[in-house]
């Protein structure tokens, strides 16, 4: 065990984060009373070339003007490769409010990535004497990026959330897909002449996690890009809420419902883990240190995994 306590991640929801194109005004109404816990407003890649300045003014406009709620707030910059991301952000902090709360940062690869971001951030917030303090989520989208997740999620203290990126991912490893998340058709085991699927982003979500878990930073679930396969999306949620990731992208409205439901823990779930934690402390008062829970061992380790069930039902609740 490491005498270094793993920091805690911000208490937050966020079981689904929901984009739109910041070129597209009419979405921004519908983003805000919708059932997503974070909205990501896009200025980048469902954001055309030619359009990317009045997608810029759409979105400052809308984060001063739509009422959010208490939804966390996002805006998607340009990649740090692209000669627009440096507006993105001045424009960003010099005219908007303080209703902002997080920059989504593409396509990052190193640390160095997170400090120029950070730098500029900086600057501006004490130039301006802006009163809050905006935070950094990041996309890992490439082989770059995976390789250096441990260093990226230590990168800065504004660091949040972390996702991952199928789709620009599996083009700079090379892999050959077209899909964007979930099960592949070539990537499966043979035995017995029958097929079994597993799951190609597992590896690189595992990474993701503990990389975050170890930083204090929300890992979360990327895109699934057929919106008409809603079981396709379950089942990639559940495999994502599994590993301990938080939440998912929605890329449609129609995802919104399958994320909530599945990264809110269920009311049988959150029942037996309160369930856990009360045989836990019926142990203790008579000095044990382990005690039998529905025919099963539960220890001190239990009540860790029970307590993160508990807390999250209770963040959704609460709504904070």
């Amino acid at each position: 065990m490491s005498f270094r306590v793993q920091p805690q991640p911000p208490a937050r929801p966020n079981r689904c984060q929901l984009f739109g194109p910041g070129s597209n005004t009419k979405l921004f109404a519908k983003m805000a009373a919708s059932a997503a816990d974070v909205i990501n407003l896009d200025l980048e890649d469902a954001v055309a070339p030619d359009d990317k300045a009045q997608a810029r003014a759409n979105v400052i406009e809308a984060i001063g003007a739509v009422d959010w709620g208490n939804k966390t707030l996002s805006v998607r910059i340009n990649g740090l490769d692209t000669p627009w991301w440096y507006r993105d952000v001045v424009d960003l902090l010099e005219q908007c409010g303080d209703r902002l709360d997080q920059i989504m940062i593409p396509k990052v690869g190193c640390a160095a990535d997170i400090y120029a971001v950070d730098a500029l951030v900086s600057a501006i917030e004490t130039a301006k004497g802006r009163s809050k303090r905006i935070g950094l989520e990041v996309i890992i989208e490439s082989a770059a990026g995976l390789a250096h997740v441990e260093e990226i999620a230590a990168a800065s203290p504004r660091m949040q959330a972390m996702s991952l990126g199928a789709a620009d991912f599996a083009a700079s490893m090379g892999m050959q897909t077209t899909g964007i998340g979930g099960t592949q058709e070539d990537y499966y085991m043979l035995r017995e002449g029958q097929k079994y699927w597993g799951d190609p982003w597992h590896w690189a979500q595992t990474a993701i996690v503990a990389a975050c878990r170890t930083h204090g930073l929300l890992p979360v679930d990327g895109p699934f890009g057929d919106f008409s396969d809603d079981e396709g999306y379950r089942a990639q949620s559940r495999r994502s809420a599994t590993l301990g990731m938080v939440g998912k992208w929605a890329i449609h409205p129609k995802q919104i419902a399958l994320a909530n439901e599945v990264f809110t823990p269920s009311e049988e779930k959150v029942s037996e883990a309160r369930a856990i934690l009360a045989a836990m402390e019926d142990a203790k008062r008579t000095g044990a240190g382990a005690t039998v829970f529905k025919g099963r061992l539960v220890d001190i380790a239990s009540i860790k995994q029970a307590e993160v069930i508990v807390k999250q039902a209770e963040l959704i609740a609460c709504g904070v």
